[in-house]
């Protein structure tokens, strides 16, 4: 069935929502704030529909022509203005939805909306008789072919077709034993250091692979596999911004446990900001650095990391919601939290609320997992101050760094 419908706004994931006529929810992919739409339903629940874009009717005034686009790029037609304010209000309401009133957003945008990420994953599908090598479609998980990626930045984009003939050649030629494994590998992860190069392989990394990222000013060491920011130039300014954050209170809470805490990045940087007043501290108070992450690899890089600025500072490797017995706050302690997608484990929340932390900072990936640990957290604390970084540029994803200030 094909139904015209206003778009009222865009949610999270990148979708148009509008209402039929008998006040379902329609979801339509493609379609933004402001467009009136022709769609054709593709699946129908009770309480929403997902539709097709058929026709734009009446288009945004941010619609623009799209240029190149892979699949996750869920805001290629669209200025990267608009993309901005629809980015924004969806992060303004999830920050409403957890504290209820309105919250001072600032929004950093990114220098450079394309060409921005130094790590991109591939995979490979035989399809009609030849084999693809790209992106996967998000519905179909059909293998889209590339050969320039308009994501990846220029050093990954110069090296492609290199790489491209060289997991072609592994997929078709050679010992049987190769190709075989190759095939079951399926994934292509390529990663762009300046002291590295552009750096690939098929599957898991090579054993003991470190590359060596630049944030900050700061050289730090990370696993080929672990965590790190994709964009470089809007991690600079995430980081910057977290340490600005911890030096404004440092005098009163300099003490830093850093939850999630990857390679050490927000810690290491927020005490080297410090520039060694005292012994990492300041008026001869002592600022103690601590960490806790559940990759053994990222914590050996932490360590070395700590140990190469000459900081002192301890990192534990232990799940973090599994040794809360074990982990002190104090009156002086500044909280980081920088979890994985999903958010903090079930039992956090209403530990850290327990705490007597006078800030917590949170730095997250998701504002729907944000939103729930908030609202978790509000009995204790108030959001004092809320920044959408758009680490993503063109794609549904941003980072949030929220201040939360003790009740």
């Amino acid at each position: 069935m094909t139904v015209e419908i206003d778009i009222q706004k865009n949610v999270y994931g990148g979708d148009g929502l509008g209402r039929l006529g008998d006040g379902r929810v329609v979801f339509v992919p493609g379609a933004f704030a402001g467009e009136k739409v022709r769609a054709d339903i593709v699946e129908q629940k009770r309480k929403y529909v997902k539709a097709r874009l058929v026709e734009v009717l009446e288009p945004s005034p941010d619609r623009i022509q799209p240029g190149p686009s892979v699949p996750g790029m869920v805001y290629s037609a669209i200025s990267y203005a608009g993309e901005l304010r629809l980015k924004q209000d969806q992060l303004e309401n999830f920050l409403w939805k957890a504290q209820s009133e309105l919250v001072p957003l600032d929004v950093v945008a990114a220098p450079q909306p394309l060409n921005y990420r130094n790590k991109a994953v591939y995979h490979t599908q035989r399809r009609d008789g030849r084999w693809l090598l790209g992106y996967r479609a998000e519905q179909s998980h059909e293998v889209v072919d590339l050969t320039e990626d308009p994501l990846a930045c220029a050093e990954i984009n110069r090296a492609l077709p290199d790489i491209r003939a060289g997991v072609l050649a592994l997929l078709t030629s050679g010992a049987k034993a190769v190709r075989d494994s190759t095939k079951a590998a399926d994934n292509v992860t390529v990663r762009y250091t300046a002291i590295d190069g552009v750096k690939w392989w098929l599957g898991d990394p090579p054993l003991g692979l470190e590359l060596t990222e630049l944030t900050g000013g700061i050289h730090f060491r990370v696993p080929a596999d672990g965590f790190y920011q994709v964009n470089p130039q809007m991690a600079d300014r995430l980081v910057a911004a977290v340490r600005d954050a911890y030096l404004e209170g440092a005098d009163s809470a300099a003490h830093l446990l850093d939850l999630y805490c990857g390679v050490g990045v927000f810690g290491l940087c927020c005490l080297k900001g410090l520039n060694g007043k005292g012994a990492n501290g300041l008026d001869g108070f002592t600022a103690r650095l601590v960490g806790v992450e559940s990759a053994r690899a990222s914590v050996a890089c932490a360590k070395r990391n700590a140990e190469a600025l000459g900081i002192k500072a301890s990192f534990f490797c232990e799940r973090v919601g599994g040794s809360l017995g074990r982990i002190k706050i104090g009156p002086h302690h500044t909280v980081l939290l920088d979890p994985p997608r999903g958010g903090l484990e079930p039992n956090v929340p209403a530990w850290l609320a327990k705490r007597p932390a006078p800030r917590i900072f949170y730095v997250s990936c998701d504002p729907a997992t944000l939103a729930r640990d908030l609202t978790a957290l509000m009995p204790a604390y108030r959001i004092e101050k809320a920044a959408l970084f758009d680490l993503f540029p063109r794609t549904a994803r941003f980072e949030t760094f929220v201040q939360l200030a003790r009740r």
